[in-house]
């Protein structure tokens, strides 16, 4: 346990000095899921992730994907943006999909995780990702 809060120390002390910037990882939310994370600061996630037993995520590389096979067509998504770091040892990567890695929350989603959050509109049948995915 000292060593876990030596290593989360040391890493501290880096994105303090800016030496390491924040990984984000991305939960597409439908809007009644997002209404119920802000009213509740905290969420279990949506159905699937109930059913799983943990929050299913993406990385920005894999979002558009995850949006077209899961959400085709849903109106008013919301993309949250949530930083790895303060998930701590509740976030696992998992393979999933094709054998990618995919980000896992085995907790609940706390709203003070979330970075940032964006409307995903459709755009021509197909949900248009925010321009401040990294």
């Amino acid at each position: 346990m000292a060593r876990l809060r030596s290593a989360r120390a040391a890493v501290d002390a880096a994105r303090a000095s800016g030496q390491m910037t924040l990984m984000l990882i991305y939960k597409i939310l439908r809007a009644d899921e997002w209404a119920q994370l802000e009213t509740d600061g905290q969420t279990q996630g949506a159905p699937i992730d109930v059913a799983d037993g943990f929050v299913h995520f993406s990385t920005a590389a894999q979002a558009q994907a995850t949006a077209d096979l899961h959400f085709a067509g849903v109106e008013g998504l919301v993309l949250a943006a949530v930083d790895t770091y303060a998930l701590g040892d509740a976030l696992r990567w998992e393979p999933s999909r094709g054998g990618d890695l995919f980000p896992h929350l085995f907790a609940l989603l706390k709203r003070s995780d979330v970075v940032w959050c964006k409307p995903m509109p459709l755009v021509g049948g197909k949900h248009k990702m925010p321009d401040a995915m990294v």
